[in-house]
């Protein structure tokens, strides 16, 4: 099976009639059953981004009314690449390449002296 990306949450926050935020999740699946994986990112993205050490914003999105945006204009303002990256290194760590886990032998003995 191949990734999966669902957009699970799309929440717009508006001012004057325009969406300034979107609250955004995005949620990942790959394998079936046994192989099985998912995982839920989330962010929030401001249309003037986050102030820098004097104050200043850069324009991260055109603010405009919540019915003019498109799924894939909201899907692009996800940091889609490094989710990307990190889906696939968890992938990696629980299914393909899953950690040893040590066993212990209840059952020993000590040896005599």
């Amino acid at each position: 099976m191949a990734v999966t990306k669902t957009v699970t949450r799309a929440v717009p926050h508006e001012l004057d009639g325009k969406v300034v935020t979107w609250a955004l999740a995005i949620t990942y699946e790959d394998g079936e059953e046994d192989t099985y994986y998912t995982s839920t990112f989330d962010t929030t993205v401001n249309s003037r981004g986050i102030s820098d050490a004097m104050g200043n914003r850069e324009e991260v999105f055109e603010e405009k009314a919540k019915g003019e945006w498109t799924l894939a204009e909201i899907t692009a303002l996800m940091p889609l690449d490094k989710w990307d990256n990190v889906f696939a290194l968890q992938y990696d760590s629980v299914i393909t390449n899953p950690p040893v886990v040590s066993k212990s032998d209840k059952s020993f003995e000590l040896p005599a002296a």
